[in-house]
């Protein structure tokens, strides 16, 4: 991870130093301060450039200016910065990562200016932030690495530098469950799989004080988790289900407070799509079907490491989706650990299988006060949001005006989709309690949603999270490179701050 630093004084000396411009190229104070040593060269390339206007992600690099011991001088455009939020000053964060590692600059010094409105040491913070966020690559499967392109460090100089350095330790948390989600979404399957990814899990998390407990497809078959091992039995690989439990609520605390909030993740390792096999083409794309679960495990990490005041239980079903002589085929039925049965219409509809479990074990063993589940489950939700939006659907209504919030303002944006009896209807099965598809084209997100709610006590608040769209890009954002997103942990991060953790 890019390394980052918080000082009082500008150093006499750095490989590059950073400054910002505003509208119409206007200069801050300790910009105006390095213009001058440099006899006005700054002022000067910005008046002679054809393409630089101080707008917001503009960048220009200048070399071989004399008067300052550096080799090059960055500005970064800012726009307008009245109004300014959070994202959009990380977005410049982001914009500074990516000039210094297209220029091949490794370590650069940054001169904070004051933004309208804007807290110095917040400011300086969140640029940090969102630099560390877009200095990121997967790379670990190149046998001849080219030398390391990423920024190596990054030094931030302001008067409040303390307070900044304070506000940006839980970031820098932030960003490593973002990171530990890219990672694992980004791993193919031969080397991450149901046995292993619990294994990482339990590695990642147990010295950040998580308890781990991980149930073999023995114990699971015992249980009568009948609906998530029949996803995994055409695979070599067994099916598990890893159990996080956090606990950050301090003992002094009242009994409601320490009651847990819960979030579950839907993890097929590779999906095949088993007996009822996916086409060939872009089927090596599922290996990221493990989205949900790798969020789940992305968000413990940020919330542990950062020490948030909240009880959490994290559960991911993991299993490999894979067509065998052993596998379940299609008019099958079984029985889930509810009790309830299900006719296995289609094997390709599988998340839902695993997620029927896992919720039903989470209710029933840490009755939490709400539940969230994230899953990549349905095209169809690709065909209503696109790549800009995961759908939230919800038995409650507090509970996904949150998540649409926190998504407005980490911009990991969700859309409130709706429910209705008719999708539930749609899933009665007439040999067994409920088939796993609707067998229509129509609101294929919605009836896979009303399978779930089925699994889902009367009085529990929650909301199923359908990530299929936004888990993978092929694009790169202010903050995201092109590749596993880590959409999620920013997003519930939030949540979990703004309306579940103690004060």
């Amino acid at each position: 991870m890019l390394k980052t630093g918080f000082n009082t004084a500008q150093p006499k000396k750095s490989a590059v130093f950073v400054v910002f411009a505003g509208k119409k190229n206007a200069l801050g104070k300790n910009a105006t301060s390095l213009d001058k040593k440099t006899n006005g060269a700054i002022a000067k390339a910005l008046k002679a450039s054809q393409s630089f206007e101080g707008k917001a992600k503009q960048t220009l690099v200048l070399n071989g200016v004399t008067g300052v011991n550096a080799d090059q001088i960055v500005v970064i455009g800012t726009g307008e910065t009245k109004g300014m939020v959070l994202t959009d000053i990380e977005a410049l964060g982001g914009t500074l990562a990516h000039v210094l590692k297209t220029a091949k600059l490794s370590n650069a010094t940054v001169l904070i200016d004051t933004f309208d409105g804007q807290d110095t040491a917040e400011t300086a913070a969140h640029i940090a932030y969102g630099a560390v966020l877009r200095n990121y690559s997967y790379d670990i499967y190149k046998a001849k690495k080219k030398a390391d392109p990423l920024v190596k460090k990054i030094d931030f100089v302001l008067a409040s530098a303390s307070k900044a350095k304070k506000l940006f330790a839980p970031l820098q948390k932030i960003a490593a469950g973002v990171f530990f989600t890219r990672d694992l979404v980004s791993e193919p399957a031969n080397d991450l799989y149901p046995e292993t990814f619990a294994a990482r899990v339990k590695k990642e998390l147990t010295p950040l004080g998580v308890k781990v407990q991980i149930l073999t497809d023995k114990q699971m078959e015992k249980m009568g988790m009948g609906s998530l091992m029949a996803v995994g039995k055409g695979s070599a690989r067994p099916p598990r289900l890893a159990i996080m439990k956090y606990e950050g609520v301090p003992k002094s605390a009242s009994a409601a407070a320490k009651k847990p909030i819960a979030f579950v993740g839907k993890g097929i390792t590779f999906d095949t799509g088993g007996i009822s096999l996916k086409p060939g083409p872009g089927m090596e794309d599922m290996k990221w079907d493990m989205g949900g679960a790798g969020v789940v495990s992305g968000l413990m990490k940020a919330l542990a490491g950062r020490k948030a005041r909240v009880n959490v239980i994290a559960v991911i079903a993991l299993a490999e989706n894979m067509p065998s002589s052993c596998a379940t085929r299609p008019g099958d039925v079984v029985t889930s650990l509810s009790g309830q049965t299900i006719e296995i219409l289609n094997t390709d509809a599988e998340g839902r299988l695993v997620l029927a479990d896992a919720l039903w074990h989470v209710q029933e063993k840490f009755k939490p006060k709400m539940i969230v589940d994230l899953a990549t489950l349905t095209g169809a939700m690709i065909i209503a949001l696109g790549h800009e939006y995961a759908g939230v659907f919800s038995n409650d209504e507090e509970l996904p005006k949150q998540l649409v919030e926190a998504g407005a303002e980490t911009l990991e944006k969700t859309w409130h989709m709706p429910m209705c009896k008719a999708w539930d209807k749609a899933m009665d099965s007439p040999i067994a309690d409920m088939k796993n598809i609707s067998g229509g084209r129509d609101a294929g997100s919605a009836t896979a949603a009303a399978f779930l709610e089925r699994f889902i006590k009367k009085g529990t608040p929650w909301a199923h999270i359908d990530i299929a769209g936004v888990a993978w890009s092929k694009k790169t954002t202010a903050t995201v490179p092109k590749g596993g997103t880590g959409f999620g942990v920013r997003l519930l991060d939030h949540m979990v701050s703004k309306h579940y953790e103690v004060k």
